[in-house]
């Protein structure tokens, strides 16, 4: 029996969503519609492949069902599926219709009726069905296992916890009862990374998914695992130059002011960024935010105003 690539057949990758399946369709149905091509057998039955891919493709089930076929076996196309190699019969009754064999042994008469394309099934007799055929391919491991309950929540972390790693104690209303949850934060994990936690620890049927949120100090960004730290300092280390201490993730760091810094110039830190799970380490750029003091003592206001009046000859 042939093997139906439908992929193909609608010229589009298997990663491809609706509205690209649809306009992939559209195109080529208005390309072979039998109104353009009355007396072209080739071009009609063409019309007919096009519409039983997308009556496959446009249908979760349907595809979902194609898809896991297709992933059982190196099916290129061709005359190479049989039936027959798996234990089982398909016969047919003759007639003709709009949906190839190949469909009609997946999705039926039933299936291709319920499209209200024309021609309905075909009248046939088989023994053959999709969960028959994967449960030879699952040989021993048995029957498909339902999928476990998930819960989806969010556990919001400080640059320091999720440089380091940490343990939370969260507390979860789950099924209207309060549940005492312990979250192991690996280190190095990155913003939208998950962490499972397996329910059964803690009196629940099925995982619960935290999906992690890192609270970013207000003078810290991170790009990557590059991380850019505001640093304030006064006019005169800026000109002078000194030695100051900076907040990173991985500790208290000293770095050098160096002289006649301006304003908004960046120091690099080579691999002093954040650090991710496979231990891959960024950079971190300090920037120079220069500031006057709060409150200047009467010695120091003498010295400003002694500056400003240099200033002005």
């Amino acid at each position: 029996m042939e093997y139906k690539d439908y992929y193909k057949i609608l010229g589009v990758d298997k990663d491809a969503d609706d509205k690209t399946i649809k306009k992939a369709y559209r195109k080529l149905a208005k390309q072979y519609h039998p109104d353009l091509h009355p007396d072209d057998q080739v071009a009609q039955e063409k019309f007919k492949e096009i519409g039983e891919a997308y009556e496959v493709l446009s249908d979760a089930e349907k595809r979902k069902t194609y898809d896991t076929f297709g992933s059982t076996g190196n099916f290129t196309g061709g005359m190479n599926f049989d039936p027959s190699q798996y234990g089982y019969t398909y016969t047919t009754t003759g007639g003709e219709g709009d949906f190839s064999d190949f469909f009609e042994m997946f999705f039926g008469a039933d299936a291709a009726g319920a499209t209200g394309a024309a021609g309905g099934g075909r009248g046939r007799s088989r023994s053959f069905n999709m969960s028959d055929l994967f449960g030879d391919f699952r040989g021993s491991r048995g029957a498909r296992k339902p999928p476990r309950q998930q819960y989806n929540t969010e556990l919001y972390i400080s640059l320091v916890d999720a440089y380091g790693g940490v343990n939370r104690n969260v507390t979860l209303n789950i099924g209207g009862r309060q549940v005492d949850v312990l979250v192991k934060v690996p280190a190095g994990i990155t913003e939208r990374k998950k962490v499972k936690v397996r329910g059964e620890k803690f009196g629940i049927e099925g995982d619960i998914l935290f999906e992690i949120r890192i609270d970013m100090p207000k003078d810290t960004a991170m790009e990557g695992l590059d991380l850019y730290k505001k640093a304030e300092i006064y006019p005169w280390q800026a000109y002078f130059g000194d030695k100051i201490v900076v907040d990173l993730p991985a500790g208290k760091m000293r770095i050098r002011v160096p002289e006649k810094t301006r304003g908004g110039s960046k120091l690099r830190l080579r691999n002093k960024g954040f650090r991710d799970l496979k231990q891959k380490s960024g950079d971190a750029y300090i920037e120079f935010v220069i500031v006057n003091p709060a409150t200047l003592t009467k010695e120091e206001e003498e010295l400003y105003q002694k500056l400003q009046e240099l200033h002005r000859q």
